[in-house]
């Protein structure tokens, strides 16, 4: 059965931009007789607060959008992710990253760095190098292996709605961190293992999301997880022509909802934003 997701994290109260995300994804799978999910990404202490994801079943049950079955929230499966990194790391496909933000900088703006592209520094290190870095207690990350893994997966693909079939290029992001000591799992794990346990057959999120997709093919395709289709939509920007965002103070639907805007209002105000598309 066709399956969506909407999949906020609770940093902010929702804001327009992300209204129209859900409303595209719901309206897809209510069209389709279909299933819509809502899963809330909360694995990050530092920026997610409760009462934010309290907000976010607030604003969106008020707006009329009701979703399928229970809410999941991350930080109540980091078991789970961390079994699935575990797994990884059997497989050869971790490795420990010792390097810090400033030092990873450096490298990229050596000669020989690849932009915003981890340059693969502690990749190099030796399991001794690695051993010893451990024994002196030295913080790390854990970062997936890209070559390796594209090694064992070949030339995975996936199919996005706007281009039709893709093959994978998850070196578009590189040997990305899967998991880190304060935070025992990163977005990418968990959004691959969620899509699978959640059942999603279509991910439909925003355009700033599209090159991780290759990162997840890569995921899904060596935890032998199935690959749903993707379709990528665009995102509201403000009159200046900016991406809406939360750190930006973008208006959220709770002040919109305080100044007076109804729940028709607000979704007429995103059906005029996709027939623009």
């Amino acid at each position: 059965m066709f399956t969506t997701r909407f999949a906020p994290s609770p940093t902010g109260y929702l804001h327009l931009g992300h209204f129209f995300s859900a409303w595209t994804a719901f309206s897809r799978a209510r069209a389709e007789r279909g299933v819509f999910r809502l899963r809330l990404e909360d694995i990050d202490p530092t920026r997610c607060r409760p009462e934010y994801a309290a907000a976010i079943v607030e604003d969106l049950a008020w707006a009329g959008m009701f979703w399928d079955g229970a809410v999941r929230v991350q930080s109540r499966h980091l078991v789970e992710y961390g079994a699935a990194a575990e797994r990884l790391e059997r497989m050869g496909l971790l490795y420990a990253c010792f390097c810090s933000r400033s030092e990873i900088a450096r490298a990229q703006a050596a000669p020989h760095g690849a932009g915003a592209v981890y340059p693969g520094t502690c990749r190099r290190l030796s399991a001794e190098e690695r051993a010893d870095k451990m024994a002196a207690g030295l913080p790390y990350a854990l970062r997936l292996d890209v070559g390796r893994a594209m090694a064992g997966a070949g030339k995975p693909r996936f199919f996005e709605e706007s281009e039709g079939w893709v093959t994978a290029a998850p070196e578009l992001l590189g040997d990305v961190i899967l998991a880190r000591r304060e935070v025992p799992t990163s977005y990418h794990l968990c959004v691959v293992h969620d899509d699978a346990v959640q059942g999603v057959t279509h991910v439909i999120r925003g355009e700033d999301l599209r090159d991780s997709t290759h990162i997840h093919v890569l995921l899904q395709h060596v935890l032998g997880l199935p690959t749903p289709v993707y379709a990528h939509h665009r995102l509201l920007t403000d009159a200046a022509g900016k991406r809406l965002a939360k750190r930006d103070f973008a208006a959220t639907l709770r002040s919109m909802r305080e100044a007076g805007e109804t729940p028709a209002g607000l979704w007429r105000r995103v059906g005029e934003f996709r027939a623009v598309a």
